[in-house]
């Protein structure tokens, strides 16, 4: 049986190319959340009016990736500092938060978290939040597997 995930962490659709690589990935959809504005568009999102940052929405398979594997490669696939030039500190849609869906995930996602903060991998401060999840909105169309459907390597969108 899937499961789901939900994580942010700079522009979603590098985010969710590299997913879309990563064993265990069944599908996966971008959108936003954490705000609050119902249905908002990725206009709106980008004026930073609503509060909400651009996400992934993750189904997986729990016996081929468990959900802290699915973090480790979360945190090796964005910058989750406030590092000068990091996409993060330019603007708030790009935040790095992890959404938890249930309280074994929020125990998992608060684990993983400190030995991020602890292992000194990163040499700006780690500003990831881990917040309830709210509704996901999923994102206009044309920005579902964005790389794949325009042929774009995700090396062009380092990072951000």
């Amino acid at each position: 049986m899937s499961q789901t995930a939900i994580v942010a962490g700079g522009c979603f659709w590098g985010l969710e190319s590299r997913f879309q690589k990563l064993a265990g990935i069944l599908d996966t959809e971008v959108g936003f959340t954490g705000g609050l504005l119902d249905k908002p568009t990725y206009r709106q999102v980008c004026q930073d009016i609503t509060g909400h940052v651009e996400a992934v929405k993750l189904e997986f398979d729990p016996a081929i990736i468990s959900y802290e594997k699915l973090l480790d490669g979360f945190f090796n696939f964005h910058d989750p500092t406030l590092c000068r030039d990091n996409c993060m500190s330019q603007s708030s849609q790009y935040g790095s938060v992890i959404f938890p869906l249930n309280e074994e995930q929020k125990a998992i996602a608060t684990e993983v978290l400190a030995k991020v903060k602890s292992n000194g991998r990163f040499s700006c401060e780690v500003d990831t939040k881990i917040k309830d999840a709210s509704t996901f909105w999923p994102a206009e169309e044309y920005h579902q597997s964005y790389y794949k459907k325009h042929n774009v390597s995700e090396e062009v969108d380092h990072w951000c």
